[in-house]
């Protein structure tokens, strides 16, 4: 874990290793500041750590929240460009290699396209069990594990909501990217030793 975090180092990430997701959820708290604009990406890991229920109930920033219940999609799409811009992006990783790098993909491209440039700062709640050997191993991690389970869990959201569902790996999962270094301090991860997410 030691050789990991100094590899992620060396890219330019901030890492903070954490035991558990309420120590994640302190920790992450403290990087939200009165008066931010703050971006959302796809993440069940932010999801259950609490850290969108905080984002959401805080009374003292401006959420980009594409996740609200009842908004039409064209303020959802509004939501998503405005958290290209944010002060603060928060969400997760798909995996990362233990050469320090992130592997990520996306169904819209938000989410990757957040963590490459954009926002101010990029805050990633991460668990250890993303951790994979090499790139090849990221990419088969996203393909084999975590594409089918956002298929799954996006089409089952989308029964309860009355819709049809859609989702299938060609489309939840269409833009890929990793990350090899970023500007020092921009990204934070913070590394949850705790099963969390996909």
């Amino acid at each position: 874990m030691q050789q990991l975090i100094e590899n992620l180092e060396e890219n330019g990430f901030e890492v903070v290793l954490v035991k558990d997701a309420e120590t994640a959820l302190e920790i992450g708290k403290s990087y939200i500041k009165d008066g931010q604009s703050v971006g959302l990406g796809g993440s069940v890991t932010v999801t259950q750590i609490g850290m969108l229920d905080y984002l959401i109930n805080h009374p003292n920033i401006k959420l980009y929240n594409q996740y609200e219940d009842g908004i039409s999609m064209e303020e959802n799409l509004k939501r998503r460009r405005e958290g290209l811009l944010s002060d603060i992006y928060i969400t997760s990783c798909n995996a990362i290699t233990k050469n320090g790098e992130l592997v990520n993909a996306d169904g819209s491209g938000n989410r990757v396209a957040a963590q490459i440039f954009g926002p101010k700062k990029v805050l990633l709640f991460v668990s250890t069990k993303k951790i994979v050997e090499t790139l090849e191993d990221g990419f088969k991690r996203i393909m084999e594990h975590v594409a089918p389970k956002n298929v799954e869990r996006m089409n089952k959201k989308l029964l309860q909501m009355g819709k049809n569902p859609h989702y299938t790996l060609d489309n939840i999962a269409n833009k890929f990217a990793y990350i090899n270094g970023d500007e020092r301090g921009r990204t934070t991860i913070i590394l949850i030793e705790e099963e969390l997410g996909y």
